[in-house]
């Protein structure tokens, strides 16, 4: 009798294992892990509660909604969303993220959900007018970002200074550290709005598309979030959220 406890004990030890794990993966399964980097307004940042907040969170979660998932954000440096995703230790990675060949090598990208403008801040006085002026000087970016690469193509990394955030490269530029800063418009337009004596040239730097990465072998997944995302840029949605936080 004992040994027959014991053995019944066992067998229901580890149908109870299997229940759990099949438990956990279920609830794993149900979620939407979206890596982001949220210093980079409006796109994404933390709000009054500390929660992220803007137009990827929203669009993200417009998206989880679509494919009956829990929508859960990650902020992370930059640098180390496309890794994350490659990975596997997240579903996706959102943070005004440009769709370029180097990217591709690495990732999958979804369709565009929003086009970006590359620009320069500079100080109000500077003798820099355009992105030709540029030449020789001390170029702040928010690390391993388009800007960032584009900037060390066309000025050579030895006039390059990278920082973690946007906002820690523009503090460069009010303390005096670099001459310039380029970043994507929106974030330039906050980022100027917080720090006098700072203005956005008049002439973009440059334009890309902004768009959904997701691990290469996880075409399921892209094709899910390509299939929310026409639906929801149909129904104006996409419009209506990047409305919200870049009025016309």
């Amino acid at each position: 009798m004992k040994q027959f406890k014991k053995v019944l004990a066992l067998v229901l030890a580890a149908v109870l294992a299997v229940v759990t794990f099949a438990g956990c993966g279920a609830k794993s399964s149900n979620k939407l892990l979206m890596a982001t980097n949220a210093s980079f307004p409006p796109y994404e940042f933390k709000g009054d509660s500390g929660e992220i907040e803007g137009i990827d969170a929203e669009i993200a979660a417009a998206i989880a909604a679509k494919l009956g998932k829990e929508l859960e954000i990650v902020d992370t440096e930059f640098g180390s969303i496309i890794g994350g995703v490659q990975s596997g230790k997240y579903d996706m990675g959102m943070a005004g993220m440009t769709v370029n060949e180097e990217r591709k090598q690495s990732v999958n990208f979804s369709d565009t959900y929003a086009i970006g403008v590359q620009s320069i801040i500079v100080p109000e006085g500077s003798d820099i007018q355009t992105a030709d002026d540029l030449e020789g000087k001390q170029i702040g970016v928010q690390q391993d970002t388009t800007g960032h690469i584009y900037a060390e193509d066309d000025y050579g990394q030895e006039n390059v200074t990278p920082y973690k955030t946007g906002n820690d490269a523009v503090q460069a530029l009010v303390s005096g550290k670099v001459d310039a800063v380029i970043i994507d418009n929106e974030p330039a337009k906050s980022y100027i709005a917080v720090n006098a004596g700072l203005k956005i040239l008049d002439t973009a730097y440059a334009e890309e598309e902004y768009a959904i990465c997701v691990a290469k072998e996880n075409t399921e997944l892209l094709d899910q979030i390509n299939t929310a995302l026409a639906e929801l840029k149909a129904d104006g949605t996409v419009d209506n959220i990047i409305a919200k936080y870049i009025p016309a």
